[in-house]
């Protein structure tokens, strides 16, 4: 019973990881990149559907992204849609068969407003973390009476040393981009 606590608790606590990381994934540094694209929603035909289940995304040179669309009818929406997004700051353009984005030089100014976003997120992650963990410390209290307080005290120790293995990975992952956007 223990051992499947902790394992349900291990796996939501890497999801959790992995999705801090995709999120910063969608923060820009001086390159284009279709990571940047893929949590943009598009309201196609009333439904907000992922830009990358619409479009093919191609990267022809470092600043530019060409979105080429399945459906010509969805063009403008996904301009607009690509508009709307903010921290993209970018302006596209279409020729009526495909969507060209430049993303703008980025300045001091903005990459230290995206490393604050970057840390934002992060501290989400670990809040999402801390929060599976007492949902963890919670289910194991309500084994002491089944298994004993010393096996519920030993698996505790366990799930912290879980959490904090979890939360480090969060913090190499901040540093990383970090150190990523302020590159020039």
């Amino acid at each position: 019973m223990i051992a499947d606590v902790l394992a349900g608790a291990t796996e939501r606590m890497k999801k959790a990881v992995d999705n801090t990381k995709e999120d910063f994934s969608s923060i820009r540094t001086g390159r284009a990149n279709p990571g940047l694209f893929q949590k943009i929603l598009v309201d196609y035909y009333g439904t907000p559907t992922p830009l990358s289940q619409l479009a093919g995304l191609q990267n022809p040179e470092a600043r530019t992204m060409l979105i080429t669309p399945y459906d010509k009818g969805a063009l403008r929406d996904i301009e607009q849609a690509i508009r709307d997004t903010p921290n993209l700051g970018a302006n596209p353009s279409n020729d009526g068969n495909v969507i060209r984005v430049t993303l703008p030089e980025l300045t001091e100014e903005r990459r230290k407003e995206y490393v604050k976003i970057v840390r934002t997120k992060a501290e989400d992650g670990k809040v999402s973390l801390r929060n599976i963990r007492r949902k963890a410390k919670d289910e194991l209290d309500a084994l002491k009476s089944e298994v004993g307080d010393d096996e519920v005290t030993r698996a505790e120790k366990e799930l912290e040393q879980l959490t904090k293995s979890h939360v480090d990975g969060i913090d190499d992952a901040l540093k990383r981009k970090e150190v990523e956007l302020l590159e020039i």
